[in-house]
């Protein structure tokens, strides 16, 4: 007689249990890159009414694909979307699209507490402290039982983490938060005026060129980063 239990394997996966499972094909699979490549849109994980992902098993599947593009094929994200969308690609594909979920779901981040945000990456506080001293991270508000942090600041204190583990230190990581907001400040010369606009069409185009910028600038610093990191391995 079949169960009406669902087997372990059914049951939807946090973001987090779907890094430790892909962990041993892919080593560099990390929560902010499945983040990454759900804002591109090759990922729609089910979402609960307080924001966390879900991902079944099919989209554990979809992943896995996308990965294996990545590593073994060196596909750009553009045309592993088109793999993926295309007719008669089988488990590849998905006939009915995927749905971009955009930059609104990084607008709309849930807010942790200091307890959970340490529970999540691992850490103290005092390592908390330390990464809102070199502005790593930052408390998005203040209430009376404590300070709130954006959800993916759990992820950006977990890697924080790993790295100190190699020796590099929170303060040492500066270079990289100004790297970021340097690149962020370039993409604000572009969009800045559509997004302060009061038309709400004109600012939704800004969002979207957004999206598209932060994608690109995103991956070119990735791609620019591992040319480095194998000029760095070659004998």
């Amino acid at each position: 007689m079949a169960s009406a239990s669902v087997t372990k394997e059914e049951r939807p996966l946090t973001i987090g249990a779907v890094c430790r499972r892909l962990s041993e094909e892919f080593p560099e699979i990390s929560i902010s890159k499945i983040r990454y490549l759900e804002d591109q849109g090759l990922l729609t994980p089910r979402r609960t009414r307080g924001g966390y992902r879900l991902f079944a098993e099919a989209d554990v599947e979809q992943l896995r694909a996308i990965l294996r593009m990545q590593r073994d094929e060196f596909l750009p994200l553009r045309v592993i979307r088109d793999e993926l969308t295309a007719p008669g690609r089988g488990k590849r594909a998905r006939k009915k699209g995927i749905p971009r979920t955009g930059i609104r779901s990084r607008l709309e981040v849930p807010l942790v507490g200091l307890e959970e945000l340490c529970e999540r990456a691992g850490v103290e506080p005092g390592f908390v402290d330390e990464l809102e001293a070199f502005d790593l991270i930052e408390p998005e508000r203040h209430v009376s039982g404590g300070r709130l942090y954006p959800e993916t600041d759990a992820d950006i204190a977990a890697a924080c983490a790993r790295l100190a583990r190699y020796g590099i230190a929170p303060r040492n990581l500066q270079k990289l938060r100004r790297g970021a907001d340097n690149a962020v400040a370039d993409l604000t010369n572009v969009v800045a005026p559509a997004l302060r606009s009061r038309n709400p069409e004109r600012r939704q185009a800004g969002l979207d060129d957004l999206e598209t910028l932060a994608g690109l600038s995103l991956e070119l610093s990735q791609l620019l980063f591992w040319r480095a990191v194998r000029s760095l391995a070659r004998p």
